[in-house]
């Protein structure tokens, strides 16, 4: 073998190693948004009556008293009041404190209205126990959600814009 086959077969490696490499982080990449991409459909959700502007946005407040406090209590006035709150415990994505502080695109299937609202709490419902005043009357927009004493709602994770 010459020197000049033996460019050409390092070069030839060169090319498949780098295709490799290109190829994992693009499956990697894939795997990673897939996870993040986290929905679920016809959800129920109830309400909840935190009333954080009475209780100044405080998780910690004995009226609140929300799970996800012990963590996010003592983050700025500003985060804590971004987004109105809700439990969460769907059936799909993360669960205690994994799920605090994380922001849902919560869209009511009636109507179509669509609101972001940061999980502070757990429930026990199998879906999503959101704030009366801050999130629940802003997307039962016909009334039926409060005549039912519920919402049938589609949710996806998002990102909050925290960062």
């Amino acid at each position: 073998m010459d020197s000049m086959d033996e460019v050409t077969t390092l070069a030839e490696t060169m090319a498949i190693r780098t295709a490799v490499v290109v190829t994992v982080a693009a499956v990697m990449s894939a795997v990673t948004a897939m996870a993040m991409a986290q929905e679920a459909s016809n959800v129920r959700a109830t309400y909840h009556y935190y009333r954080p502007i009475e209780n100044n946005w405080d998780l910690g407040a004995p009226a609140v008293s929300a799970y996800c406090a012990t963590w996010d209590a003592d983050k700025p006035i500003e985060w804590r009041q971004k987004y109105g709150w809700t439990a969460f415990c769907g059936p799909v994505g993360p669960t205690g404190q994994d799920a605090c502080g994380k922001c849902l695109l919560v869209t009511n299937t009636a109507t179509g209205a669509q609101i972001t609202a940061r999980i502070v709490d757990q429930c026990a419902n199998g879906g999503l126990d959101l704030d009366w005043d801050t999130v629940f009357t802003k997307i039962d927009t016909d009334g039926q959600g409060y005549q039912n004493g519920h919402l049938t709602v589609n949710y996806q994770f998002v990102d909050c814009g925290d960062n």
